[in-house]
């Protein structure tokens, strides 16, 4: 377990030489926390004294438990960017054999507001891999629209060469579109308002286009059907816009019934390969995965939005945490839900153990 406990151990401590916790120390100790249920650093402390003998097998603790306080000065000025590239280091072999669709998305978190300094709340722009269900890479942004700058420097991390990259209309650039085609990778980018000519060109040509058979499901009360079309002879398109990789383009029209009303809406795509009609279905389901099994699972079972940390780097530092531990626990073979995987590892230490030991196999 010496791996385990030297994880952290080459970040620049924020505190300067006079602290009597190692930082470290601090880290492994707040991620097991986060691992067990932990929303915050008054839980982190908590934790801490709850499992000092169990903490004691792989640390020194010379000074005892850090408090709460211990907690909150250390995420407050921890350097973000640097504990990011200690995220990247742990995830570096996941993202060099990334397969599969690759979901960009953003999410705020709702109360990391200030008020008082008239601080906006944080915005994260995060990296999926749909596939493994694993983040690759977060960047906090200073409005949403800044994501468009940011998600080209988070995909130079990876390896796009087959990968699939999907994104909300906001992405749909030309810059991006060039940076995953030079770099060998597909895009399925939403295509909206903010490239109107092309849209409207692509809506033109869905008008008389022959969609592919109906996606149905079931269930909870509502029937929902998904149906693509996808067009390939688009020679005329791609001469009006010279779109980068452009070779087809795509929709989606989703169908919800309900008992007593029905709705309908519809989706365009830029796409860098000729997928069928059923791939393209299939693609864009994936790419919801980072709200189902990321956002969702951040919100409800690890009360993220609700977290009030907001003073210095403490709510960026926080998150990547809670990824972090959503990797670990991810990793973790046995059958579960989080909620399940993190109630059982707060009350059998054997499995908080074998949780620990995935983190060791990430180093």
């Amino acid at each position: 377990m010496a791996s385990v406990t030297s994880c952290f151990s080459d970040l620049p401590d924020p505190r300067g030489t006079n602290a009597r916790h190692e930082l470290d120390e601090i880290l492994f100790i707040a991620l097991c926390a986060v691992l067990c249920g932990a929303e915050d650093c008054s839980d982190m402390a908590l934790f801490g004294q709850s499992k000092e003998a169990f903490l004691r097998r792989f640390l020194s603790l010379p000074h005892g438990i850090p408090s709460h306080d211990t907690f909150s000065r250390v995420f407050r000025h921890l350097d973000p960017a640097a504990f990011h590239d200690h995220f990247l280091s742990f995830m570096s072999r996941f993202a060099e054999q990334v397969e599969g669709v690759v979901a960009v998305d953003g999410k705020t978190l709702r109360r990391s507001y200030d008020r008082a300094a008239a601080k906006s709340p944080l915005h994260l722009v995060s990296v999926w891999a749909a596939d493994q269900r694993l983040v690759l890479g977060q960047r906090a942004v200073d409005e949403k629209s800044n994501e468009i700058t940011a998600v080209p420097e988070l995909l130079k991390l990876l390896s796009l060469s087959g990968v699939t990259v999907t994104a909300d209309a906001m992405h749909c650039q030309r810059a991006l579109s060039q940076q995953i085609t030079e770099e060998g990778g597909h895009y399925a980018l939403a295509v909206k308002d903010n490239q109107r000519a092309l849209l409207d060109d692509v809506q033109f040509m869905m008008e008389t286009a022959s969609a592919g058979e109906p996606h149905v499901d079931s269930g909870h009360g509502r029937v929902e059907s998904r149906q693509a079309t996808v067009i390939t002879d688009i020679d005329w398109l791609q001469s009006a816009h010279q779109w980068p990789g452009l070779k087809a383009v795509g929709r989606i029209t989703r169908r919800r019934e309900l008992a007593e009303q029905a709705t309908e809406e519809t989706a365009d795509y830029l796409l860098s390969d000729a997928l069928s009609p059923d791939q393209l279905i299939e693609v864009t389901r994936q790419h919801w995965g980072i709200e189902n099994h990321l956002h969702w699972v951040l919100d409800v079972t690890m009360q993220e939005d609700q977290n009030r940390s907001r003073r210095g780097h403490s709510a960026e530092n926080l998150a990547l945490l809670r990824r972090l531990a959503l990797n670990v626990a991810k990793l973790e073979p046995s059958k579960g839900s989080m909620k399940g995987k993190r109630k059982q590892a707060g009350w059998n230490d054997d499995y908080l153990l074998a949780l620990i030991r995935q983190f060791a196999q990430l180093r």
